[in-house]
């Protein structure tokens, strides 16, 4: 019996996965408006009354996938703080703009990929859902909280200006997620993703004017 309710347990995973993932795709081309869940369906290669059974509304589906870009955001940056404690220990420390620097970059390339949902408008049905979502909301705050730490330090050690709220620099990171620019880019078929998330990173952290020009 354990064994059968493992196996079902297993299969089930692989088809909340597979939804997860189709969704995620989905968001990031389309949009949530414009994502029904027949396309998500086709997409995960499954009758729509079988995802019915996993996940209830247009609303849950989405915010799995949300859950899911906040996990694997999550798990880059943890990674970049146990490379940058390692890298303590050998003093050859890392400063905290690189890390924000990193993050921005990681989250462009995910865009450019196709695999970063689109950021809900705050008046969408979506991002009411999302604020009652425990799992997703405790995961922004958790990301929040560790950019936030980079920025506070970034900000005293004279890295970022320091008279910047910290919340403008935070959503100013969460932009480049989602940015259209980087978007059009893409679309224009002229830039190499690696050209794309240079120029967009440069002007982030150091803006548009010619260094030592600016008014």
């Amino acid at each position: 019996m354990t064994s059968r309710t493992s196996i079902k347990e297993q299969i089930q995973r692989v088809r909340e996965q597979a939804i997860v993932a189709a969704v995620n795709r989905l968001l990031a081309t389309k949009g949530y408006d414009a994502m029904t869940v027949d396309e998500v369906a086709a997409e995960a290669g499954m009758a729509k009354a079988s995802l019915y059974k996993l996940f209830t509304s247009k609303e849950e589906l989405a915010g799995a996938a949300m859950v899911g870009v906040l996990d694997r955001a999550l798990a880059f940056v943890d990674g970049l703080r146990d490379e940058a404690t390692q890298a303590a220990e050998t003093a050859t420390p890392v400063r905290p703009l690189d890390q924000l620097k990193a993050v921005t970059r990681w989250a462009m390339q995910t865009q450019l990929e196709g695999q970063m949902p689109s950021l809900p408008a705050q008046n969408s049905n979506l991002s009411a859902s999302l604020q009652s979502n425990d799992a997703y909301m405790d995961r922004l705050i958790s990301l929040s909280n560790r950019l936030s730490i980079w920025i506070t330090e970034a900000q005293t050690s004279g890295q970022l200006q320091p008279t910047l709220p910290a919340e403008l620099v935070l959503y100013t990171l969460f932009a480049r997620a989602c940015d259209p620019v980087v978007a059009l880019l893409k679309e224009s078929g002229q830039y190499t993703h690696a050209q794309i998330i240079d120029w967009v990173s440069s002007t982030t952290f150091g803006g548009l004017a010619v260094p030592g020009q600016a008014s």
